[in-house]
């Protein structure tokens, strides 16, 4: 029986239990390393003349199984399983690029990736410009004849502006460039960027795949076996391949992908319509919302809003971040798509690396906050959030 509908391919794609008798769990192969029969059945598979487990450095059963499920999810045809969100951007990148190349982003990336890209400029001489992708005419000129790689993040962290995926790509395509996304915030049950014409996606498997706040690993899902083929000896060398266990637990968050999404996207559009009818906060941006800026690409390319928010709080550094001090409920923590609704300060957390000139270029200002809401009622959320706001603002009348 084929498996059409996504649902199912969550807990059924790639594993068949008549292969590992009869566990109706994917088994953990908790190995190091691979025994071989002969010392020529392990020369033959060295040479890449058996298609052998040798090393788990290079491969595990475990690890394949969620490999094979996250390629179907995303409609690619190779998916490469990594240590962390992190391991898979550098893995990614270093397939695609050489000293002298030049890299166009989004502007707004996460912080790491920021970190990761100004290392590659000041060690290896590759450049990167950031660019707001409002049009086709804006990316044409920003363009180089060095220009190898698009990357983008869709939504952006932290700002949540949702970029034209098809747009980028008609625009690449033009010009002979690489096209890579970043699927964090939406996961392949919100947004599938390979079937609107991207070149290789990937994931911080850390926050939605995972969902439970257990694991750090980071997924590459490619279009083509020619692009994963040049990553794997990459991977293999930088030693970023992810653990067994870390894979076995994301087959086990996979299975509640499309379960956990409703609830968080359902929340999320509660919480934001409260937040926005508050006098303490400014502006709320997420993409589900038909009041926002983005919402027609939004809704072009995505499923539904997500479970992300960005929202200002009116006033100072200082004030806004009292004002999540007061919250008891919510948690404050950097990550996203756990079951627990959590908020943080990314001027100050995850995008403090970024220097503050170019944060407020990117719209990351002193008073935003990000909040990745969680499966709780969303009753309760909101009234953490009330009880934490009319502290503040019994604060600011004294």
């Amino acid at each position: 029986m084929k498996k059409n509908q996504f649902d199912t391919k969550l807990i059924h794609e790639g594993y068949k239990t008549s292969e590992y008798q009869g566990s109706l769990t994917p088994p953990l192969f908790h190995t190091s390393t691979y025994t071989f029969p002969t010392a020529q059945h392990g020369e033959q598979s060295f040479a890449g003349e058996r298609d052998d487990f040798i090393y788990s450095r290079l491969g595990n059963p475990t690890v394949q199984i969620l490999e094979e499920r996250m390629a179907a999810l995303e409609k690619g045809e190779v998916a490469l399983a990594f240590g962390s969100g992190m391991a898979a951007v550098s893995a990614t990148i270093f397939s695609l690029i050489s000293t002298g190349d030049h890299i166009l982003c989004s502007k707004g990336i996460y912080g790491c990736t920021y970190g990761f890209l100004e290392m590659l400029e000041s060690k290896f001489g590759i450049e990167h410009n950031f660019c707001e992708m409002d049009t086709e005419e804006e990316i044409h000129n920003i363009i180089q004849e060095n220009t190898k790689v698009i990357f983008i993040e869709t939504p952006i962290n932290p700002t949540m502006k949702v970029i034209d995926i098809e747009m980028v790509v008609e625009v690449a395509k033009k010009n002979n460039i690489t096209v890579v996304v970043d699927n964090t915030f939406c996961s392949p049950y919100l947004q599938k960027p390979l079937t609107l014409g991207c070149d290789i996606v990937l994931h911080s498997a850390t926050k939605y795949i995972s969902g439970h706040g257990d694991v750090v690993a980071g997924i590459v899902v490619c279009k083509t076996k020619e692009q994963a083929d040049r990553m794997t000896p990459i991977r293999k060398d930088i030693g970023a391949i992810m653990s067994p266990f870390d894979a076995w637990l994301l087959l086990r968050g996979l299975k509640t992908l499309a379960v956990r999404m409703d609830r968080q996207c359902e929340n999320a559009k509660k919480v934001v319509s409260f937040l926005q009818s508050h006098p303490m906060v400014k502006d709320v941006f997420y993409p589900g919302d038909f009041k926002n800026q983005n919402y027609f690409i939004a809704s072009k390319q995505m499923k539904k809003g997500g479970g992300v928010f960005a929202f200002t709080f009116d006033g100072t550094k200082e004030e806004t971040q009292e004002f999540i001090n007061h919250l008891e409920m919510i948690k404050i923590a950097v990550s996203l798509g756990d079951t627990e609704t959590l908020v943080q300060h990314p001027a100050t957390m995850t995008h403090a690396v970024v220097p503050k000139e170019l944060r407020e270029k990117m719209g990351i200002t002193e008073n935003m906050l990000r909040m990745s809401v969680g499966l709780e009622a969303w009753e309760d959320i909101v009234a953490d959030l009330q009880q934490a706001l009319l502290k503040s603002s019994s604060n600011t009348v004294c």
